[in-house]
């Protein structure tokens, strides 16, 4: 995603609400200590994908009649705690009742995965236990702005006692999880640290945040839970992976992205570099600063993918705020001061931890991407949210799908782009945006036969997407023909394009 072209117009994006969505912390005194039940995310799943996650969803309509039917459900918070036992009784078939945790009936399950509706007729007739005494909320947190959507997410806890009392969960009935994983938190967090699982930001802090709050309540989980509560911890670092936290910063870029994700990248606990600061406003400014500030390591550096401007934030602040050297490619020192010039192949050393250091053009010259264990730092290579623009004079695209080529070969863990959330995919996704290019490079040359202006001819290649913004897919267009004309297979009229016999 680039800024967007000059002479297109955007109006600017309105936010809604946060949607209420609420999950369940569920944990059980195990052999080895409090263990936390996740769950593997399917890998068909639009949000997070293949993460380990806890269970949850959305609060609904269903949720607020059950509120208005149900008195056992009266209290604060009453929505929240109707969704998340409806979403217990779909996702793991379990109800907390005067007696305890307990499994429901297969039938009983299956008419409320078939139809949520069922879920307040049933628990009215007695089949679905539906009790809240020992549900607690520990806190709420807030979906970072990657995207138009955002979500106030409930954390809510409950202790189902010993392991060996517990019911066993049958996750056959359902298509949200494929696998559950009963651990401590400590062997949780170690085996994410490492890179062996994905597991989702707000669970890594909260896990981090009960591993530590267990070790001051002697391993008492309903101590420590009421702790947390009382505390209500809020904002947290995002940690995309151990090593890799992000500070969404608000710029002027392509909706329906409207900021820039800057990273912390390097050891948590040794030296570590800022990439693209794209900070023009102070509070931009302030929440990079209170993220260094809180890092437990060393700013050796700020390092910018590219110069682009959503990319690079006031150079004037960013060193008066962060005294350290400025990294970049040796295009990107055409643009900024630039203290290092990084060349591909080169490794980055940052405390414990190594990146190597891609060129990447396509996008822009001197594009700059980081590859570690962790993932790739992908720029604006790939996006999270929206699409990729290749600008007609500044960028390449035939060189642009090459380097998706070099980078999907690489086979990285995740990808971090500089827009929208974390990719759990990265071949899949990688394979998409290839063979989307590839597709429309035909298109477009398919186009020349039937038409020679660039509208016309944009009007035709882009066919299969009505929706498309003209200024966008002209723009777009043209990059494509300029490789076509590279290539000897079209041409430029005084009338317009025309295709070489």
């Amino acid at each position: 995603m680039s800024e967007v072209p000059q002479g297109v117009a955007f109006p600017s994006m309105e936010r809604r609400p946060p949607r209420p969505t609420a999950t369940m912390t569920m944990t059980r005194d195990g052999a080895n200590g409090v263990e936390v039940l996740l769950g593997l995310r399917s890998p068909t799943m639009r949000a997070f994908p293949s993460y380990w996650a806890f269970p949850g969803g959305g609060v609904s309509r269903v949720d607020a009649a059950a509120v208005e039917q149900l008195e056992a459900l009266e209290g604060p918070q009453a929505k929240t705690i109707a969704c998340i036992l409806r979403e217990m009784s779909e996702e793991l078939g379990l109800a907390p009742s005067e007696e305890g945790l307990v499994a429901l009936e297969p039938s009983v399950r299956a008419e409320i995965i078939a139809d949520k509706t069922r879920y307040l007729p049933l628990a009215l007739e007695g089949h679905v236990p539906h009790v809240r005494t020992d549900l607690k909320v520990l806190c709420h947190r807030i979906t970072p702005p990657f995207g138009p959507v955002q979500f106030d997410n409930a954390f809510l806890h409950y202790h189902a006692g010993e392991a060996s009392e517990m019911p066993e969960i049958d996750l056959e009935p359902q298509t949200e999880f494929t696998e559950l994983m009963w651990d401590v938190p400590t062997n949780i967090l170690a085996r994410w640290s490492n890179h062996e699982i994905k597991v989702a930001p707000p669970v890594v802090t909260l896990l981090m945040e009960i591993e530590r709050v267990l070790e001051r309540t002697n391993g008492n989980m309903e101590h420590a839970a009421t702790d947390i509560a009382k505390r209500l911890p809020g904002r947290r670092s995002i940690l995309f992976a151990h090593g890799v936290e992000v500070v969404p910063v608000k710029t002027a870029t392509l909706p329906p992205a409207d900021h820039t994700n800057a990273y912390l990248l390097g050891d948590p606990n040794g030296d570590f570099v800022l990439v693209d600061p794209a900070a023009h406003l102070r509070e931009g400014m302030e929440d990079l600063a209170n993220a260094v500030e809180r890092h437990n390591g060393t700013l050796v550096a700020l390092l910018f993918t590219h110069s682009h401007g959503d990319h690079i934030g006031d150079i004037g602040l960013l060193r008066e705020a962060f005294d350290v050297p400025i990294w970049g490619s040796e295009h990107t020192a055409k643009s900024v001061t630039c203290d290092r010039i990084l060349a591909d192949g080169e490794m980055l050393s940052l405390g414990a931890t190594e990146w190597e250091v891609l060129i990447t053009p396509g996008h822009h010259p001197g594009h700059v991407c980081l590859l570690g264990d962790a993932g790739l730092i992908a720029g604006d290579m790939v996006a999270g949210i929206g699409t990729i623009l290749i600008p007609p004079h500044t960028g390449d695209m035939e060189v642009y799908i090459q380097q998706l080529e070099r980078l999907k070969s690489r086979q990285p863990h995740l990808l971090f782009p500089s827009h929208g959330p974390v990719i759990a995919q990265p071949t899949k996704v990688f394979e998409r945006y290839i063979s989307h290019r590839q597709a429309r490079h035909q298109r477009v040359l398919d186009a020349v036969r039937e038409a020679s202006s660039i509208p016309e001819i944009a009007s035709l290649a882009y066919a299969d997407t009505p929706d498309a913004h003209p200024g966008l897919s002209e723009d777009q267009t043209l990059s494509h023909l300029l490789v076509h004309e590279r290539d000897g297979l079209v041409h430029q009229t005084p009338n317009g394009w025309a295709l070489n016999e």
